[in-house]
């Protein structure tokens, strides 16, 4: 059983996050943090049997930033 999942979140060009798991192929997007978080729980348990399913999942947030040069 693995430990733990991570999940890089993006802010989406449309408006909302998209997750996209490290390691397996997983994605799902929301409109909202909280909205979010449950959408990655549901994936998690959808993709693994209860056996191999993460303890924990970690979400790391990029944010990328343009400034003048």
């Amino acid at each position: 059983m693995q430990q733990e999942i991570i999940f890089i979140v993006e802010e989406s060009p449309e408006g909302g996050f998209e997750a996209k798991a490290l390691g397996h192929s997983i994605f799902t997007e929301a409109d909202s943090l909280s909205n979010l978080k449950e959408m990655v729980k549901d994936a998690v348990h959808c993709h693994f049997d209860d056996n191999e399913k993460p303890s924990m999942i970690r979400l790391h947030f990029v944010k990328d930033e343009v400034i003048p040069a």
